[in-house]
């Protein structure tokens, strides 16, 4: 259950940074609803994390919240923000795939 709540808590983390970038990208009101939503996603991805770690190991837990919050918004960009895509942007996307997947793998999961 706690993975499932560390894997929910990434994807809040790939939607706070999302609400960054399109927060950049309007003004006025509609640039603070996309802040709000920043805090809001912030909050919930920090909580959503805390909880996680009362029963994963941190230095794992934090490992893989930050690999799903960077392939996430890697992504993100890619797909929504027009970030360039190239062979070697998708290998190091796809090696931290890798690497959050072989976390999981060889941690307790209590």
């Amino acid at each position: 259950m706690n993975w499932l709540i560390l894997v929910i808590a990434g994807l809040f983390e790939v939607a706070f940074a999302s609400c960054l970038g399109k927060a950049k990208e309007t003004s006025g009101t509609e640039m603070y609803l996309w802040y709000a939503g920043f805090l809001i996603a912030l909050t919930i991805s920090m909580l959503l994390l805390i909880k996680a770690t009362q029963t994963l190991p941190i230095g794992t837990a934090y490992a893989v919240w930050t690999g799903i919050g960077a392939v996430g918004t890697a992504l993100m960009g890619i797909i929504f923000f027009k970030d360039p895509v190239s062979f070697w942007r998708v290998f190091f996307i796809v090696t931290l795939i890798g690497s959050v997947v072989g976390l999981k793998a060889v941690s307790s999961s209590h």
